[in-house]
């Protein structure tokens, strides 16, 4: 592999130490009866939400967590390992600096009969592109230039700079689902029911039953022919959750096999002391951050009063006053930890940029210094602050964790917040149309690279859709893509972070983990939990 591959082994290595819980319940008798070959149904609970099942349209985890189930994609993450190797292609390599050449296995067939070709792979990254939803992973192709179907089994992508060292992961990522060209829309969106109708489906499981964020039914899929194998279990439901207490009762009751995302940071510590269930660590590397838009946000550049001056010292009066700490184990019990960059610790290239800059020096709040940051640029305080949390999307303690941010701002007499909330599927629509000054995100890596960190952010054309533009922090984002030498490579991300720490595009504040229940009799948790980031429901299997 590319030397990404190398630097990505190393940082997973730290990665692992960020704490992953997955409680097995005992007892736990939730399944069905014997499918055709993988042994019991598997019934897994969750209060995560899907955006829409067209790759095109969402970059969610929610989403993303069908797609990994149901698409087939050229690249993957083999359980246990942080590397991409080729899925359902049977290989995958630059035969150009600029010439990206995938070769499909033969005969590989969607679950409604259609051929799946090399015809299908130029069509779903063409439609990408041409699509750009704003809700989309499309900005992740910034450096595809076009896609060449050469022959049914051999598609080349050809880019617009040499040596692509994320290339191949960006494979595996959100916007490297294929699709059927014959049910996907060439230009659009396609519907959930259109996709679930059509069958187009050709990875380790079908949807044989589809009612968005309430039930999904698999059945696996005896055509799939990528890394990943034949699913250990045939059939999977997963049940959505409208809140995590409901979860946690039938997690308690026996009902369910599996629970992933999310029970709040009480219920967690309260189902340690619960000799029914046992913690299982894996790792992670989820991120919390507070984005603020550039040009709504107080003092932003449409706004009646706005100053560029101002805006950057309302952001840095942000960054001096969050005290991280306090949110870690006030809300979170220590099951997320203080974050004080763009980049989690344990990824090659992580450099701590806030902390010198922001604060007391040393990770602490510094009320004094956010005084001082506004009243040099002119503000007048206290500064209203609109600000958006989802709360649903991020389990359910987003409320105590908005409402400690709300406080610890207006502790200092600063600021005067307005706290609102939006569940998950409106407010994925209004953070990308401006409605939003400054709101939460949250963020699961599609790859264990320290550039999915910064390549969906702070590219000008980027996922925020929140009107950051720094020219040379694009330039560089783009430059470390292509730099082979792992110590060159490694410098370039330690200075985009330190320039973006300048800007606060974004303010990040914690690192954490997912939460997975799994009931005793079900196997295979631990490979869910692996290196690559994916909850993969065919690993799981009853014992």
């Amino acid at each position: 592999m590319t030397s990404a591959s190398t630097t990505a082994r190393r940082g997973i290595v730290a990665v692992a130490g960020l704490s992953i819980a997955a409680l097995a319940l005992a007892g736990c008798s939730a399944g069905g009866s014997n499918g055709s070959g993988g042994g019991d149904s598997i019934t897994i609970g969750t209060t995560d939400k899907i955006t829409t099942l067209d790759p095109a349209g969402s970059y969610d985890n929610g989403s993303f967590a069908v797609m990994n189930q149901v698409f087939p994609f050229l690249m993957n993450t083999p359980y246990g390992s942080p590397d991409v190797e080729p899925d359902i292609a049977e290989s995958a390599e630059f035969t150009a600096p600029t010439e990206y050449t995938v070769k499909l296995k033969p005969g590989l067939k969607w679950a409604n009969g259609n051929d799946l070709t090399s015809s299908d792979v130029k069509f779903s990254f063409d439609r990408q592109l041409k699509i750009a939803d704003e809700n989309g992973p499309s900005s992740l192709l910034y450096n595809l230039d076009s896609v060449e179907a050469v022959d049914d089994t051999t598609v080349v992508f050809h880019l617009k700079s040499e040596n692509d060292q994320i290339f191949p992961q960006i494979l595996s990522s959100p916007v490297g689902p294929i699709v059927d060209e014959d049910v996907f829309s060439a230009d659009s969106l396609t519907s959930d029911d259109e996709i679930v109708k059509g069958e187009a489906f050709a990875g380790q499981y079908v949807i044989t039953s589809y009612k968005m964020n309430e039930l999904i039914s698999y059945a696996a899929n005896p055509d799939y022919e990528g890394i990943l194998g034949a699913p250990k279990t045939d059939k999977v439901n997963v049940k959505y959750y409208a809140d995590s207490s409901n979860l946690k009762l039938d997690v308690q009751e026996g009902n369910i096999d599996v629970a992933f995302r999310s029970l709040s940071a009480t219920d967690i510590d309260d189902l340690k002391k619960n000799d029914k269930v046992k913690v299982v660590d894996g790792p992670g590397g989820e991120i919390r951050y507070i984005v603020f838009n550039f040009n709504t946000q107080p003092y932003g550049a449409t706004t009646p009063e706005a100053d560029p001056a101002k805006a950057l010292a309302v952001r840095q009066a942000v960054a001096d006053l969050i005290d991280r700490d306090e949110i870690a184990t006030q809300v979170y019990k220590g099951t997320y930890t203080p974050l004080y960059s763009y980049v989690p610790a344990g990824l090659t290239g992580q450099v701590d940029a806030l902390k010198p800059l922001y604060g007391d020096g040393n990770g602490g709040p510094d009320a004094d210094k956010a005084k001082a940051s506004l009243e040099a640029a002119g503000v007048t305080v206290p500064v209203e602050l609109n600000l958006q949390y989802s709360n649903d999307h991020y389990g359910p303690s987003s409320g105590d964790e908005y409402a400690l941010i709300k406080d610890q701002l207006e502790a200092s007499g600063l600021f005067k917040v307005n706290l609102q909330t939006t569940e998950w599927v409106q407010y994925s629509k209004d953070r990308s149309s401006d409605v939003y000054p400054a709101y939460q995100l949250g963020w699961f890596p599609d790859y264990s690279d320290a550039d999915n960190y910064l390549t969906p952010f702070f590219l000008i054309e980027n996922f925020l859709a929140n009107h950051y533009n720094n020219q040379e922090v694009n330039d560089l984002i783009l430059q470390q893509a292509v730099t082979a030498d792992p110590a060159e490579r490694t410098a370039l991300i330690e200075q985009i972070q330190e320039k973006v720490a300048a800007d606060l595009s974004t303010v990040p504040y914690l690192q954490g983990a997912q939460v997975a229940v799994v009931g005793a009799d079900v196997t295979g948790a631990e490979d869910t939990l692996d290196a690559s980031f994916k909850f993969r429901y065919a690993a799981l299997a009853k014992g």
